[in-house]
């Protein structure tokens, strides 16, 4: 049975994090040209140069972009040790930055659909790539003080919800050692400095339906002679407010929100047809269930009682699954960081969703995945002494700009405490 490295090896490793000049410089350069999901070339370039140059055996283009770097570190003659991998993301978001860094992203990029749009690091994912970078030199300088096989991951395609399944079925679990712990992190609008780790549903699953109602069309002067789907699909709306209010009890959550709706192209035709796309979240896979029954029974009987000549069609896609910490690793993770200095505050459930747990699903092991504060804590600390942490600009904002320092330090200091956590002591 492996233990992990005592707390002077660990010391001994992060002793290394005040010399790395290149951090500050890295993370700027990830901010200032954020790529597009599934577009992330120029990313995931300078990450595998960066785990070569460390000694990592490399391999790209997983899943489109990935990049994996794998540094074993066994004793020659002994047992093999833990094998831990630790995941990134890289992509931006189609979002014009608005912070006034003076290393704010001016570049744009094409979307899955081949529209251009302005291209922001909105999610904090620069901070991902370098903090993961930095624990990969970490690890690698302090191999004497640790045995196993350290697994770095950079990702594609988190937004667009797809990019961990797409490492996966390029071949991931065969081109990869099975890992005894999967670990992840994400920046957050929380005070920098800070750690938030929680065991159990962290992050809610998400799936996005397609509903096309299905109505007859005609002249704008003649509704009688029509089905008109845009009445139907704004009743619809309006009925599927009624889905978490009527169909789930006070204790359990769900999320149903209409985020577009399409119908029509002059306003004197009634079209033939109306175009819905609804997301639901929720924190259990059994709500998540009746959400989506609830929200076909309603569409189906709201196109029945208009006399719609067929049932709407009702397809799902961008399924993300929960975030559901083991509440053994995240424990572990938690009583780590302490133990290295690093306060640690039971984190929230996040309505966000991460594709992040496809990675450790595909091996069925264990996995934590927690959040790190970003916002400058003069700044945090005023709202809250005022109440109005929810002025924050939140991921995803055009003015999402969290502080660079102790944001990088901390980050880098998780990352390599958690991951020596479950490799094996040295001997």
């Amino acid at each position: 049975m492996t233990t992990a490295p005592p707390s002077d090896a660990v010391a001994a490793v992060l002793a290394g994090l005040p010399a790395l000049d290149w951090l500050e410089a890295t993370y700027t350069d990830f901010h200032a040209h954020p790529e597009l999901s599934h577009g992330e070339t120029r990313s995931a370039a300078i990450c595998a140069a960066k785990l070569r140059d460390l000694g990592y055996e490399v391999t790209e283009q997983l899943g489109g972009t990935g990049v994996v770097g794998i540094l074993e570190n066994n004793p020659p003659d002994g047992p093999a040790g833990p094998v831990v991998m630790f995941r990134a993301d890289m992509d931006g978001l189609p979002v014009a930055e608005d912070t006034g860094l003076p290393y704010a992203s001016t570049d744009t990029g094409l979307d899955r659909h081949g529209i251009e749009h302005p291209t922001m690091h909105a999610c904090g994912h620069d901070f991902h790539m370098t903090w993961l970078l930095a624990a990969a030199e970490l690890l690698a300088a302090g191999r004497e003080h640790w045995s196993g096989t350290f697994v770095a991951l950079f990702q594609p395609a988190e937004e667009t919800g797809d990019g961990a399944i797409a490492m996966v079925e390029d071949g991931l679990v065969d081109r990869v050692p099975r890992p005894d712990v999967v670990l992840g992190q994400h920046v957050g609008p929380e005070r920098a400095g800070s750690v938030h780790v929680r065991p159990g549903p962290t992050m809610s699953r998400s799936e996005n339906l397609r509903i096309v109602v299905h109505g007859k069309g005609g002249h704008g002067s003649m509704p009688h002679y029509t089905i008109d789907p845009i009445v139907v699909a704004a009743s619809l709306v309006m009925n599927l407010q009624t889905v978490v209010s009527r169909t789930l009890s006070g204790a359990e959550f769900g999320v149903v929100t209409v985020g577009m709706l399409q119908a029509g192209t002059k306003a004197n035709i009634i079209p033939a047809s109306a175009e819905l796309h609804v997301n639901i979240r929720s924190y259990d896979d059994a709500v998540h269930d009746r959400i989506i029954a609830a929200i076909r029974r309603i569409a189906v009987g709201q196109a029945a009682a208009a006399g719609c000549p067929r049932e709407p069609e009702i397809s799902s896609y961008d399924q993300v699954p929960l975030t559901d910490n083991d509440p053994e690793i995240a424990e572990q993770v938690r009583a780590a960081l302490e133990d290295a200095g690093q306060p640690v505050t039971f984190g929230e459930k996040v309505t966000g969703s991460e594709d992040f747990s496809w990675l450790p699903r595909a091996w069925d092991v264990p996995y934590a995945y927690w959040f790190v504060g970003g916002w400058d804590e003069a700044a945090y600390d005023a709202l809250q002494a005022e109440n109005r942490l929810l002025e924050l600009p939140s991921n995803h904002s055009p003015f999402f700009g969290p502080t660079m320092h102790p944001t990088l330090e901390t980050g880098v200091r998780s990352a390599v405490v958690s991951s020596l956590t479950f490799l094996g002591r040295h001997e």
